[in-house]
């Protein structure tokens, strides 16, 4: 799978002639049908999560249907120059994201399916992240303290917003905030990495 960059590689690969169309339909029946929470079957999943730290209610967070990593996100993504990246439309979303000159772009029809992408850019490790309910593009520094976070999807949604997890600790973050609201890292807030939510026409044009 690879992603366009200005002189590196682009996520393109791997969407459905249909998908629209059929994530509209899920997202609605998740909308609908929310699971209540359960954090004694969590533990079941999540035995090095620890339940008794947390900084939200419990019970605001609910099942979204797929289990953890059932979204799975991106890791260490190959990119291809914008001059080969054929299948954009013009005015297609990416998310654009420059760390000292290091210019990438991440189209949301890959993020609508892996909604992480873990990556390094201009020699920072960023989490590349995007919700299709609230249609939040967000870019993270992975960096917190000294330690470089790895980031997977819970499964589940608090406020409707995707809830992440970090693999060294197995802490749960909110996606929208950044903030860890259950596990060890339960009061730490990731770092926001200045990004843009563009047309591939755009991003173009800038690099």
């Amino acid at each position: 799978m690879s992603f366009p960059i200005t002189n590196r590689p682009f996520l393109v690969h791997g969407f459905l002639v249909h998908g629209w169309r059929l994530l509209a339909v899920a997202l609605a029946l998740l909308v609908a049908n929310p699971a209540a929470a359960d954090p004694e079957r969590w533990k079941l999943a999540w035995p090095d999560t620890d339940f008794a730290k947390h900084s939200v209610d419990l019970r605001s967070i609910r099942s979204g249907g797929p289990p953890k990593d059932g979204i799975p996100s991106i890791d260490n993504p190959t990119f291809v120059p914008v001059s080969e990246a054929s299948d954009l439309a013009a005015k297609e979303p990416v998310i654009s994201l420059d760390v000292a000159g290091d210019a990438r772009a991440y189209p949301l029809r890959v993020l609508m399916w892996h909604e992480i992408v873990n990556d390094m850019v201009g020699g920072v490790p960023v989490a590349v992240t995007y919700c299709p309910l609230c249609n939040a593009a967000i870019v993270f520094d992975r960096q917190l303290g000294d330690q470089v976070l790895d980031f997977g999807t819970t499964g589940n949604l608090r406020k409707s917003d995707l809830v992440m997890y970090d693999r060294q600790t197995e802490s749960w973050w909110q996606q929208y905030t950044g903030d860890a609201i259950v596990g060890e890292l339960t009061g730490q807030t990731l770092t926001l990495r200045a990004s843009r939510l563009t047309s591939w026409e755009r991003f173009q044009e800038a690099h």
